[in-house]
């Protein structure tokens, strides 16, 4: 007999370490030319890295450089300046 229910992915925020499903987290991912954007529909190309929906977990990853340490690039200052002004959205 098969399961019906669906398979949910799940990911770690990279400043709390909490793990949650895909879909409550935002994405970040290190393009090519080496700055960090916010992801929105997960399908860009690049490394990536998850943050719950939380100042607190935006600031903690940004400030702190978890997310220097996931997406393996050292993230400029205007780059951390504009992605931080983004995780006021969320």
């Amino acid at each position: 007999m098969k399961s019906t229910s669906k398979h949910i992915a799940m990911r770690t925020c990279a400043a709390c370490g909490e793990v949650k499903p895909k879909r409550e987290l935002v994405r970040l991912v290190r393009l090519e030319s080496g700055w960090v954007e916010v992801d929105i529909d997960s399908k860009k190309n690049g490394r990536g890295a998850y943050l719950c929906p939380s100042r607190e977990c935006w600031e903690k990853g940004l400030k702190h450089g978890q997310l220097d340490r996931v997406l393996r690039i050292t993230i400029t200052p205007d780059n951390k300046a504009q992605l931080l002004e983004q995780g006021n959205n969320y």
